[in-house]
């Protein structure tokens, strides 16, 4: 099933729907098949592969390709409804049971208003003493919001006076978020290769973006047209993949290139590549999609 669901995983997209069809439990009485049943649903409530591979239902491998599809996409699972036949026909003695459940994407939680700036206070901190020579400013446990002492992936932005700066950042969630801001807006500021590193009497000068990522997710097409039929600008954050090389803009990009050929064509060459390689062999994208936010001003 893992396999199978890997191989899924590489195809669908936001327009596929998968369905696994089953019973549950067969011709028990109605307590002992709604007992039955009830750890049934909530194995798969639950994604809970384990204890999904122990039910009675007859269809358990296509509910497990699900399950193991769902934990690969970060789906949640919702209990549409849960009958036996004992429920329809009244007759109690020998029934089947039947449930439906249905698999979504939740929507990205959005951060406060306070842990926003919780982020950008840090990042700015990490400017003023990394420009000078220090190390990262230290933050107490204590002090960190819980759901910005989970992993997360993240990119910090840097522009001096509308100008871009330095930007750098992660893909995959490596740390927690309030340490890769901090890490990235020291990498945004010392390491970004195509510019200078920042100097501290820049900083009053210079605006923070930080851009909290989801995981990148497979996007499947079948040609280079239907790619970019797929694509969403201004929703979109594209991570493409030629052969070895790897490039990616943010969602924030297509601002600046909302023609969906004119970016490709500037990933690819982003990429290290001829600007019509996106259109080649051996490519594949995936998509991902960010929570930004910046300082009111810069220098603060």
């Amino acid at each position: 099933p893992a396999q199978v669901a890997k191989a899924l995983a590489e195809r669908i997209d936001d327009k596929t729907i998968v369905v696994a069809s089953s019973d549950l439990s067969h011709y028990h009485t109605y307590p002992d098949a709604k007992r039955l049943d009830d750890r049934c649903v909530k194995a798969i409530r639950d994604l809970d592969i384990d204890a999904m591979a122990a039910q009675e239902a007859c269809g358990k491998t296509p509910i497990l390709v699900l399950l193991h599809l769902a934990r690969q996409k970060g789906w949640k699972a919702q209990v549409l409804d849960y009958r036996n036949s004992g429920d329809v026909t009244g007759e109690k003695d020998r029934v089947v049971g039947y449930t439906a459940v249905a698999f979504y994407a939740p929507a990205p939680e959005s951060l406060a208003a306070a842990e926003r700036k919780f982020l950008l206070d840090v990042a700015r901190k990490t400017l003023v003493r990394v420009t000078a020579g220090g190390d990262l400013p230290e933050v107490a446990e204590k002090e960190v919001p819980p759901k910005l002492a989970e992993k997360k992936a993240c990119f910090v932005t840097l522009t001096k006076e509308g100008v871009l700066r330095g930007c750098i950042g992660h893909l995959t969630p490596m740390e927690p978020l309030h340490q890769a801001v901090a890490e990235n807006a020291r990498n945004a500021a010392l390491r970004d290769p195509r510019f200078l590193p920042v100097k501290p009497d820049e900083l009053d000068k210079i605006k923070i973006e930080i851009s909290v990522l989801t995981e990148p997710q497979p996007l499947a097409f079948s040609s280079p047209e239907d790619l970019l039929n797929k694509l969403h600008p201004n929703e979109d954050g594209v991570l493409l993949h030629i052969g070895p090389r790897t490039a990616t803009f943010l969602p924030q990009v297509w601002a600046q290139v909302p023609d969906k050929v004119k970016f490709l064509e500037h990933l690819s060459e982003k990429a290290g590549c001829e600007p019509s390689t996106w259109r080649g062999k051996d490519v594949s994208v995936s998509i991902y999609h960010v929570e930004c936010f910046e300082e009111e001003h810069a220098g603060r």
